[in-house]
């Protein structure tokens, strides 16, 4: 595909070499080395795998596609990727691409062994995507330069760079796209430990007192998310200095989340009035994703993206042809009968019994 640049005009920055929308202490809660970044063991291994590999042979690694549930350390990780490969990183997402003269100027200040970062990847516009096509499998893109019958296609090579792309939406990309990456990994929720480990880093960093117990209650209340588990600290960090001397523990951590609204389980508010609008309206569901959302005064996208991935790993909710069903389990915890099931205060009578 030709690029015509003459109707071209960039109204935004699109391109960073730091993560957008966080201050200092936030980026220094990330691991830069593939050692210090915890969890993820599979995806670590492998990893360590292809850098060496390619390190060994002087190339730069292949495309890279990460996936999974926001707050996982997608970003985290392909800048450590960057690192570990000793290049430069550089980022942008796919709704600032919105021309192809936009994708074309990045790729063509590269340097040799760059990674380009595309968050998001799966916002990408269609005539963007084909862009990135003959330039991921042949590291070159075709620009035309003039107009009408003057115009001429060039033909410009490009400097081999490592192309990651993140998304939390696999399913939206183009399958000329994902077939284009050659390491493809999905990221996991995180467990408890992993995730109390995490928190125990964090706040040796923030210089926050933090005792193990009190680490693990505030990890077993972040929905396996690594993002959530540093933004609870620093809240319960603010509940510990005004009640607690600054110290965290049990107690302290308990007493903020729950004042937080965050239960045991780490559901929220909208997590509770999701799975009660379920039960109260609809007799559990099935339920239909816009009108869940519509019900809720949630965005569908929020629901699917943030929400229903929890629940579902937690065995809370799930997904039918029909629509999102809830699970006993939830009626449970929320202290609910489950339809067509007695109460615990009504025998289960049977005609046959005498």
């Amino acid at each position: 595909m030709s690029i015509d640049f003459s109707q071209e005009e960039t109204q935004q920055p699109l391109l960073s070499t730091a993560h957008l929308g966080e201050d200092e202490g936030e980026l220094s809660l990330r691991p830069r080395k593939l050692t210090e970044y915890i969890g993820q063991e599979k995806v670590k291994d492998n990893l360590s795998v292809f850098i060496n590999a390619a390190k060994i042979r002087g190339e730069a690694l292949d495309h890279v596609l990460l996936y999974g549930p926001p707050g996982l350390g997608k970003t985290t990780l392909a800048a450590i990727i960057a690192a570990e490969m000793g290049v430069n990183f550089r980022i942008t997402s796919g709704p600032a691409l919105e021309r192809a003269g936009d994708l074309a100027a990045l790729l063509t200040n590269l340097d040799e062994g760059d990674v380009l970062f595309i968050d998001e990847i799966h916002r990408l516009s269609r005539t963007v995507e084909e862009i990135l096509y003959p330039a991921m499998e042949d590291f070159a893109i075709d620009i035309m330069n003039g107009k009408g019958q003057g115009a001429a296609s060039i033909h410009l090579p490009l400097p081999k760079f490592t192309l990651i792309g993140a998304t939390t939406r696999a399913g939206q990309l183009s399958a000329p796209l994902r077939d284009r990456f050659g390491v493809v990994l999905r990221l996991e929720l995180y467990t408890p430990r992993e995730l109390a480990t995490i928190v125990s880093r964090s706040a040796r960093i923030l210089n926050i007192e933090c005792d193990e117990d009190g680490a693990l209650e505030i990890a077993s209340r972040c929905r396996g998310t690594p993002r959530i588990a540093n933004r609870m600290l620093k809240r319960v960090r603010d509940f510990a200095q005004v009640m607690n001397d600054g110290v965290i523990n049990t107690d302290t951590a308990r007493q903020a989340l729950d004042r937080l609204e965050v239960d045991e389980l780490g559901l929220d508010m909208v997590d509770r009035r999701m799975l009660e609008a379920m039960i109260r309206h609809y007799n559990g569901g099935p339920v239909g994703l816009d009108t869940l959302a519509a019900v809720i005064g949630e965005e569908s996208v929020t629901i699917e993206d943030v929400y229903e991935p929890y629940l579902m790993q937690i065995g809370f909710l799930t997904r039918t042809p029909r629509g999102r069903v809830v699970l006993p389990a939830a009626y449970a915890h929320l202290g609910l009968p489950v339809p067509g099931q007695p109460s615990p205060e009504q025998p289960n009578l049977s005609f046959f019994d005498n």
